[in-house]
């Protein structure tokens, strides 16, 4: 039993981390308050997940609007005066991005900018990955570890 538990953490592990070798490469930048209305669900504020980790979305990730609610989880990997803080952060999609043309292909909130850079005014080069892929990684990997 004590061999199985060792190699379900480790499965974990290494899911955790493939995860984000199979995401993509875009940019983000953050953007301040007002955060509505937005495309998605205009108002109303149950749209913003707790700690308003949320953001909007550039044409290649919208989807003509099918992207509202999508969770994608996001990895700070450069910039400017090395602004990455490590680590990840789960976001949800609440609108698609008003200027034009975007800025970069994710507009963060501040608080979720701020859980992966230490410049809040930065352009960062990010890897994300859609949250349910990340889902479905670990479900294979976990099949295919076990059989």
């Amino acid at each position: 039993m004590g061999l199985l538990a060792m190699r379900m953490v480790l499965s974990l592990c290494i899911c955790r981390e493939v995860s984000l070798v199979l995401g993509d490469i875009g940019t983000a930048t953050s953007y301040d308050p007002p955060y509505t209305p937005t495309k998605c669900n205009g108002n109303r504020q149950d749209q913003f997940p707790p700690g308003n980790l949320f953001v909007s979305v550039s044409e290649g990730l919208w989807d003509n609007g099918a992207a509202c609610g999508r969770r994608y989880r996001l990895k700070c990997l450069s910039g400017t005066k090395r602004p990455c803080k490590g680590g990840t952060v789960d976001v949800r999609v609440v609108d698609f991005c008003s200027e034009r043309p975007c800025p970069s292909t994710i507009v963060m909130s501040n608080s979720a900018f701020s859980a992966i850079s230490h410049s809040p005014n930065a352009k960062i080069n990010v890897e994300y990955i859609q949250y349910d892929r990340i889902i479905l990684l670990v479900f294979l990997f976990f099949c295919n570890f076990f059989s």
